[in-house]
């Protein structure tokens, strides 16, 4: 066997292995239903939160660096984990939103995302529930 067929199989199996445990975590870090149904409802503010941060001049450039490619990997048609899977479909988007989001408010400061929220104040007491902020809405 080639040098170079040897090297492709190793590459395809570290992506493989890398998939699987990314899928791992994804199912281990899932939100429970109602919270994953809650974040759902919330996506249309939550995408407006988003573009609205990674738009704000005032915040670093790495935030919203951060963002912008948030919105293309929520953009992007196929996922890492396939929404066809079920309970774990969708988690994987709202396990990358989350980490993300408690990324920027670590960085940026919770004042960003009051500041950016057009949403409901139901609704962001219940992203700062799903994405486990720190302090207060």
């Amino acid at each position: 066997m080639g040098t170079a067929i040897r090297i492709a199989i190793s590459i395809a199996g570290a992506l493989l292995v890398s998939w699987l445990a990314l899928l791992l975590y994804v199912w281990v870090r899932r939100p429970p239903e109602r919270v994953l149904r809650e974040s759902l409802r919330l996506l249309p503010d939550t995408v407006r939160l988003l573009r609205g941060i990674a738009g704000d001049r005032a915040l670093a450039r790495g935030v919203r660096v951060r963002l912008w490619l948030l919105l293309a990997y929520l953009a992007f048609p196929i996922d890492l984990v396939p929404d066809f899977l079920p309970l774990i479909g969708y988690a994987d988007d709202v396990v990358v939103v989350t980490a993300v989001l408690r990324s920027v408010v670590r960085r940026a400061g919770p004042d960003a995302v009051r500041r950016h929220w057009r949403g409901t104040p139901e609704g962001l007491a219940a992203l700062w529930r799903v994405a486990r902020l720190p302090g207060d809405p």
